[in-house]
Formats: structure tokens, C-alpha cells, sequence
């Protein structure tokens, strides 16, 4: 037996921000969450995003020659103080998997360098060491390449080996623990944490006739380690795990109320919202004529279109996006609505809507 809760509102699809996401920048936008519930999962979101969130980063480094990162190398401008603190930005992506064995172990990556004369001569006596010449792509895929670790003035061949570990946070070198260090192997401090900012914003949102719903808004800016895709997937996926620990105390089950959103009078509320013409809704010319120009006629065919599709019509632009973007949320709806619950998908929403008319017709006249 089961307790009988009532139904919640939740959001049915994430919109992305398509007019702000850039590589290591993305607006989440979930919709409708009941009154608190936005700050509840925003909060929780946002905490475990800034600190669970895992990549690599180098543990320690080895140069040959050099004992201790106290002291100088002859033929580097830098002494092995900067080399550390360069070497703490570098930034290596890689996500292990399952059936990969050993994924998750310390990895050490040697390189030889090989500086000659004429390297140090064509680059007007000093050649710029990066990232890109201590780390080969077929172990790590490197972010940042062009991130300068040394320069070097004298011809000179030096083995370089970096340890790269996968940790999540902040760990000091004080606090590694690394198998098989050798005595002329530098610890480093190491910062795992991919996601550099966390934003959260909760607005008001429309359900209907009530408009004290919440609207959360996250905005999730990464190094590139992760993608602001792949950090709120993860996030979500450990929120749920820790969650999952208090399953045991389930005494007993709660079946909820899921609404009757399908329900004969909602579902007509919406296709009457959804049959209406577009120069039914008091847009200006302009957007009007570019939705006629492709081939959008009703209120469906619009909404189930994404944003990102509507800005490559013809002489379509975000001051009549906007505008549209407007329009539909005084009605309660969006751009990239799933209406396959009502079994409406792009590819018969002309017919289903012109079938929805012919009926509306039909009964009128009875």
C-alpha cells in the first residue's frame, strides 16, 4: 500500500541558452518547479558541482638534472619555482571508463627534449617549452597547448616526466600519495576541480493561471576539462546517489499524483492554444512575414521548433525571436515544446492540427 500525494510540478525539458553558450559556458533554464523547490535543487546543484566534480591534473614532475625545486637550471630562464606554478595551470582532459583497465591510476608521461641551436635561433634565442611538447594527444587530450611551462636560452636534450592523477577539489602536494616516488620527483599541488563558477537564479514562472511557480536558472562556466554539459549530468547523477542512502528508511512508498495535464479539458486547452493562426497573436510584420516565409502557419508548428533552428530563416533575427519568445510565454508556452504526449512531433503537426480544426468544425455545426 502506498500514501497518495499530490501531483508536483516539474519540468518536462532543460533549455539551453543557445544565444550565450559558448565551449566552457552554458545557461541551463528548468521549468516549472513548485514554489522553493527552485533554490532547493539550484543549491544542491551548485554545491556539488563546485566540489565532486573530477578531471586530471599533474601530481608531480621529474626533469633530469634537477634534485630539488629550489634551485635554478642552467640554460632556463625560469627556475624550477615558476616551472611548478606554470605547470599547476595546465590543463589535460580525459574521462575514464568502465572497461578501461587501470583508468583511474596515477599515469606518468615521459618526453625527451630535444632543443637545438636552430630551434632557439628561429625563435630569436629563447624557445618557449608548452604544454603541447610535454604531453602527446594519445594520452591526454590538452586544453590549454600554448600554455608556456619554460624558455629555454642553451641547445640542451632533457627527459621531463609529469604524473597525472584523477582527484577531485583542492589536494596540496603534502597530501599525495604517490606509488613508486623517486627522490628528484617534485609534488606539486594539484587542483582537480574542472567547473570554475556556479550561478544560480530562480525566477517566476507561469503554470496556467498561477504564476508563483519557479523558474531555475543555472549557469555553469568549466576550464574545458569537462563540458558545462557533462558537469550537470555528473552533478545530477551523485546528488542522486547520495540521496539514494536514505532508501532504507522508506517505511512506506508515496504514489503521486501525476495531474491530469492529459486530461480532456487540459488537452483542449492547449490545442485550441495550439491551432491558433500566427497572425492571430499580434505579431509585428516583420516577425510574421518571416515565420509565412517558412512555411509556419500555426501556433504548433512554432513551438515545436528549437530556438537555435528559428535564427537560420531568412531575414529572421533576435529582436523578432525575442519578440515571438515573448508572445508565447503570455500564453504559456515555449520554443521546443515536446508534444509527443499529445502525439504531436514535426512530422505530422500540419495534419493533426488541420484534423484538431476539422473536428472543432464539425462538432460547431452539429
Amino acid at each position: 500500500m502506498a500514501v497518495k500525494y499530490g501531483k508536483f510540478e516539474l519540468p518536462t525539458k532543460i533549455k539551453i541558452d543557445e544565444n550565450t553558450k559558448k565551449a566552457t559556458f552554458t545557461r541551463f533554464i528548468a521549468e516549472p518547479f513548485e514554489r522553493g523547490f527552485g533554490h532547493t535543487v539550484g543549491n544542491a546543484l551548485r554545491r556539488v558541482m563546485l566540489t565532486a566534480m573530477e578531471s586530471p591534473s599533474i601530481i608531480s614532475v621529474r626533469i633530469e638534472g634537477v634534485p630539488h625545486e629550489y634551485m635554478a637550471v642552467e640554460g632556463i630562464i625560469e627556475d624550477m619555482t615558476h616551472i611548478v606554478l606554470n605547470l599547476k595551470g595546465a590543463l589535460l582532459r580525459k574521462l575514464p571508463m568502465d572497461d578501461e583497465a587501470h583508468s583511474r591510476e596515477p599515469r606518468i608521461v615521459s618526453k625527451i627534449l630535444e632543443i637545438t641551436a636552430d630551434l632557439i635561433d628561429k625563435n630569436e634565442g629563447q624557445y618557449p617549452v608548452t604544454l603541447k611538447d610535454l604531453v602527446d594527444e594519445r594520452d591526454f587530450e590538452v586544453v590549454n597547448p600554448n600554455l608556456v611551462i619554460f624558455n629555454v636560452t642553451k641547445p640542451m636534450t632533457k627527459k621531463v616526466d609529469l604524473k597525472v592523477a584523477i582527484g577531485r577539489g583542492y589536494v596540496p602536494s603534502e597530501r599525495h600519495i604517490i606509488p613508486d616516488k623517486v627522490v628528484d620527483e617534485i609534488v606539486i599541488d594539484s587542483a582537480f576541480s574542472p567547473v570554475r563558477l556556479v550561478n544560480y537564479y530562480v525566477e517566476n514562472t507561469r503554470v496556467g493561471q498561477d504564476t508563483d511557480y519557479d523558474r531555475l536558472i543555472l549557469e555553469v562556466q568549466t576550464d574545458g576539462r569537462v563540458t558545462p554539459e557533462e558537469a550537470l549530468s555528473f552533478s545530477t547523477q551523485i546528488g542522486i546517489l547520495h540521496l539514494q542512502v536514505f532508501e532504507q528508511l522508506k517505511f512506506l512508498s508515496i504514489s503521486f499524483d501525476k495531474g491530469e495535464m492529459e486530461s480532456n479539458t487540459d488537452r483542449d486547452a492547449l490545442m485550441a492554444k495550439l491551432a491558433l493562426k500566427i497572425n492571430e497573436i499580434e505579431l509585428s510584420v516583420r516577425s510574421t512575414n518571416c515565420l509565412a516565409g517558412a512555411n509556419i502557419d500555426t501556433i504548433a508548428e512554432l513551438v515545436i521548433m528549437p530556438e537555435s533552428e528559428m535564427l537560420k530563416f531568412r531575414n529572421f533575427g533576435k529582436k523578432s525571436l525575442n519578440e515571438i519568445k515573448a508572445k508565447l510565454e503570455e500564453m504559456g508556452l515555449y520554443l521546443g515544446m515536446d508534444l509527443n504526449k499529445f502525439g504531436i512531433t514535426r512530422d505530422n503537426v500540419k495534419s493533426l492540427i488541420a484534423q484538431y480544426l476539422n473536428e472543432k468544425a464539425g462538432m460547431e455545426t452539429i
